[in-house]
């Protein structure tokens, strides 16, 4: 499972012109589900998501979570982070999951975040969806629960 966090002041996501979902200071996650992923790498996903430290405390310095601060979370579905662009010029997506396996890891993920109480907003898993951010930083890190980067 990949995904890209992004630190936001405001996210938002709109298909067909209605907006779907929205959050205000939080994290932005882009998440991608590989044909190879469990419900293990759900739990790992979820909880680095929860608990990655980087958002500022009083110092400057990234020491609180997005649970620290009481943030927001919209989670976007993103297979094309399992996109292979290393052949050619044209992506391979072989390594994305099915979209039936990709939709029940996704959900599991969401459910996961939501026991934190924390505000969870999505997207809508399949749908070609505009994503608007105002990235706070900007901070953008990227996360592979089968720990490849």
């Amino acid at each position: 499972m990949r995904a890209v966090i992004q630190r936001v002041k405001k996210a938002k996501v709109i298909i067909r012109g209605e907006q779907v979902g929205a959050i205000d200071e939080g994290l932005l996650v882009l998440l991608g589900v590989s044909s190879e992923d469990t419900q293990d790498d759900c739990r790992y996903m979820a909880d680095k998501i929860l608990n990655l430290r980087i958002f500022e405390d009083d110092s400057g310095k990234m020491n609180r979570s997005v649970k620290d601060m009481g943030g927001e979370i919209l989670v976007v579905s993103q297979f094309t982070l399992y996109g292979d662009c290393r052949k050619g010029r044209r992506p391979s997506f072989v390594s994305a999951a099915s979209p039936d396996k990709a939709t029940e890891l996704y959900e599991k993920v969401i459910e996961i975040l939501r026991k934190s109480g924390l505000k969870i907003s999505t997207g809508v898993f399949g749908e070609m969806m505009e994503v608007h951010l105002i990235n706070n930083g900007p901070v953008t890190l990227l996360l592979d629960s089968k720990k490849q980067f």
